[in-house]
């Protein structure tokens, strides 16, 4: 076996194929790329809500309900049995948009599952006198909470390449902060009432999520506008992260694989057309 596709991580290193970063190095590229805090945001409040509605759903049905612990308790595990799935099924529409769209269709998604996660979050406490219609739009209010998660990690991977661990570090340390906020803001001032509390992150939820419009990518484009076709990828995640020196030392070849491999992520009409040769 191997540690990684192009070889083992020993070999890449000493052989100049996998640079030796500098910490601070990448640490000021993460952070300077407002990319990523706008996905530290919206992920606060999909994962962060997550974690949320782990702490606080079995005790809103036990009081809200009057049910005994055991069935509160089980009816509340069908917020994260969605896991099983939902949020592969958020990365897999991710993929399928990708492919007919670009990196536009990945924005799409994660705006407009993001949106129904905070409108069904809205729903289920409007339906706070029904326990049946409550769980319904739970469950579909969970899917999508999830669904959420896996549209944004479709996004993470292109936001910076050199940088890569320091941004799905902070971008996945903002889904805790998220569940810390909507704790703070919503369910622990004995005036607002826990199906309030429901409501109003189900606001911020829509709120939050419109921080995915002004992300834009120079070559792709954002929601509303295209990308630029005099700019490549080999500017955005070379010549923007590397200097002319690491780039004639050999530092960037891993990244221009992947800047080929993210053609794909191009609208259909500018990807590049596969020759017969290759195709053989």
């Amino acid at each position: 076996g191997q540690d990684l596709p192009d070889g083992n991580y020993k070999f890449l290193h000493t052989s100049g194929q996998l640079e030796k970063k500098s910490a601070a190095m990448t640490q000021y590229l993460g952070v300077t790329n407002y990319r990523m805090w706008c996905m530290v945001a919206t992920y606060g409040f999909c994962f962060g809500v997550e974690l949320t509605m782990n702490n606080i759903v079995a005790a809103y049905l036990y009081d809200q309900f009057e049910l005994d612990l055991v069935t509160a308790g089980t009816l509340a595990s069908c917020y994260g049995l969605m896991n099983i799935f939902a949020r592969s099924v958020g990365g897999l529409v991710s993929d399928y948009t990708s492919v007919k769209f670009g990196m536009r269709g990945r924005l799409w998604t994660l705006w407009v599952m993001q949106t129904l996660e905070g409108i069904l979050c809205v729903f289920m406490a409007l339906a706070k006198d029904s326990l049946g219609t409550t769980i319904l739009f739970m469950v579909l209010f969970s899917i999508c909470v999830q669904a959420s998660e896996g549209a944004s990690y479709g996004i993470v991977p292109y936001i910076t390449r050199r940088a890569l661990g320091v941004v799905s570090g902070y971008i996945g340390a903002g889904g805790n902060a998220g569940s810390t906020i909507c704790m703070a803001l919503f369910f622990t001032s004995s005036s607002i009432a826990t199906y309030d509390g429901i409501m109003y992150m189900g606001f911020t939820i829509i709120g939050v999520t419109l921080l995915v419009v002004p992300i834009h990518f120079p070559m792709w484009g954002s929601m509303f506008f295209p990308g630029d076709p005099n700019v490549s990828e080999e500017d955005y995640y070379i010549a923007r992260e590397f200097s002319e020196e690491e780039i004639k030392e050999g530092l960037a070849l891993s990244v221009q694989k992947f800047c080929q491999n993210s053609y794909q992520e191009r609208a259909p009409s500018m990807r590049p057309v596969e020759s017969s040769e290759a195709k053989v």
